[in-house]
């Protein structure tokens, strides 16, 4: 992940994602991030859209998850 700023006032952040479809890694903006709970266990997530408009998601660190304000 990385943090991207365009005319020194609105960040982007940009990760790479694996899209399923194509069977390629792409970079994107990742446009949010959520957690999800299953049998007690939890699991953090960012998500991204491609170009054509198919939404990526990949799962990340708590650690990583943390320290991204979106």
């Amino acid at each position: 992940m990385q943090l991207v700023r365009i005319n020194n006032e609105r960040r982007v952040m940009k990760a790479t994602f694996y899209d399923v479809k194509t069977r390629q890694s792409v970079e994107t903006n990742i446009t949010d991030k959520k957690e999800y709970q299953t049998n007690g266990t939890v699991r953090y997530a960012i998500k991204g859209k491609t170009s054509d408009g198919r939404n990526l998601t990949k799962f990340i660190s708590k650690t990583d998850y943390d320290s991204l304000s979106l």
